[in-house]
């Protein structure tokens, strides 16, 4: 029989996040081992529960929600997406800039596939979101990394953005607040961005998705506010602000100068068309979860349990000798750095497959994240405390017999 071989457009596409290590950690489930997950961002297994009034509204429309939808959204969905970016200092938004999808993930692929032909370049946060890269990958387009800078807090380095501009890139891509690093970016360092896209002609790419989860009383800016002329495309979803990520209800937002950008926005409509709607069911949550009230505020202020976790999962990973990181001050996650001195590695996926093996742990190594250097890795700060606590102490126990192995 003939070999039926994946498309060639998949050579470059990596997605670790569900990986490897999630293949050999689903083995050991089925085995009858328990995994304490510290990979995914998934709320809902870790007990955090979408508020009631978001299902309760969801039910009482299901009688509304069989048929299609219009192929951008339901409209009292949409208005309150618009609410929201008035809120915000979003500039000229109408009706017909807001396209609903299943989650924001839908969306960032939707977006670059009609932005970007083959060869054309997108420019990356380095660390990232991985969807990112491999939608740029999967688009035919050819994704170029930029530093954020782990001595500077994580904030991307611009003069590596400026070096990295050639004649083929088209767009930018932010993310703020970080995944992996959960750091805020500073509104200098934003109009920093804009006024390099702005030089250039590029397209900003915003993923906000987690402007809602901060810390210490540290304020998000929402990066289309920065500008009137700069083409920027907001995504943001209910998935973790609203502990709603099965519901997969995100959003995405033209502003800036749509005039100059009409062949692409026909593009985006068109591509929003082919795919009819999203789930409309959850297209119904989105006005109940932003005009109602906040309760990711009870959990990230001092004393609720995001924030707590975070405290007590940086304060115990950095216990570990040869480990440092940056506190993160939003979302849920950090990305702790291994001393190459003390851990000498080489294939980090291998390495923390072997962590998983001999700890019942699971994390995503950093090059899952397109880090160039085997020394990082995500913590998913989501378990209750005490399951935190076992975790990172087997975790310390692993890395204390790698050291003795290997030190000289």
């Amino acid at each position: 029989m003939k070999t039926i071989r994946k498309s060639a457009k998949l050579a470059n596409v990596l997605y670790d996040i569900r990986g490897p290590i999630m293949d050999a950690a689903r083995q050991m489930e089925d085995e009858g081992q328990k995994i304490i997950k510290l990979n995914l961002g998934n709320l809902a297994v870790f007990g955090f529960d979408a508020p009631e009034e978001i299902q309760q509204d969801m039910i009482r429309n299901l009688p509304n929600s069989a048929g299609y939808s219009d192929s951008k959204g339901i409209f009292a969905a949409r208005k309150a997406v618009m609410h929201e970016t008035q809120k915000q200092g979003i500039v000229g938004v109408t009706l017909d800039d807001i396209y609903l999808g299943n989650g924001a993930s839908e969306l960032i692929t939707m977006a670059t596939n009609a932005l970007l032909d083959n060869g054309d370049e997108l420019l990356l946060p380095m660390p990232d979101y991985p969807l990112w890269t491999a939608s740029t990958s999967l688009s035919g387009g050819t994704p170029v990394h930029y530093l954020c800078d782990e001595a500077n807090g994580w904030m991307p380095d611009l003069d590596d953005i400026r070096a990295k501009i050639t004649p083929r890139t088209k767009g930018i891509v932010v993310i703020n607040p970080n995944n992996p690093t959960g750091v805020l970016y500073s509104d200098e360092l934003l109009q920093g961005i804009v006024t390099i896209a702005r030089e250039h002609g590029l397209v900003i790419l915003a993923d906000e998705v987690y402007d809602k989860v901060l810390y210490d009383g540290v304020k998000h800016t929402a990066l289309a506010s920065l500008s009137t002329d700069v083409l920027t495309l907001t995504f943001n979803s209910l998935s973790k602000s609203y502990r709603s990520c099965g519901y997969r209800a995100g959003w995405m937002v033209v502003s800036g100068n749509k005039k100059a950008a009409g062949d692409y926005i026909e593009g985006l409509t068109m591509l929003s068309n082919m795919k009819l709607c999203s789930n409309v069911p959850g297209q119904w949550a989105i006005q109940t979860a932003l005009g109602g009230y906040q309760s990711i505020n009870d959990l990230v202020c001092e004393g609720g349990r995001l924030r707590r976790q975070r405290d007590l999962a940086y304060e115990l990973i950095t216990a570990i000798p040869g480990v440092s990181c940056v506190k993160p001050e939003a979302a849920l996650y950090m990305f702790p750095k291994l001393d190459p001195t003390l851990y000498p590695i080489t294939d980090d996926r291998q390495f923390f497959l072997e962590l998983l093996r001999e700890t019942r742990v699971m994390l995503v190594q950093g090059t899952g994240f397109n880090w160039q250097q085997p020394d990082h890795f995500r913590i998913v700060f989501l378990p209750h405390e005490e399951d935190l606590r076992v975790a990172i102490g087997r975790i310390a126990k692993f890395l204390e017999g790698y050291r003795k192995r290997h030190s000289n």
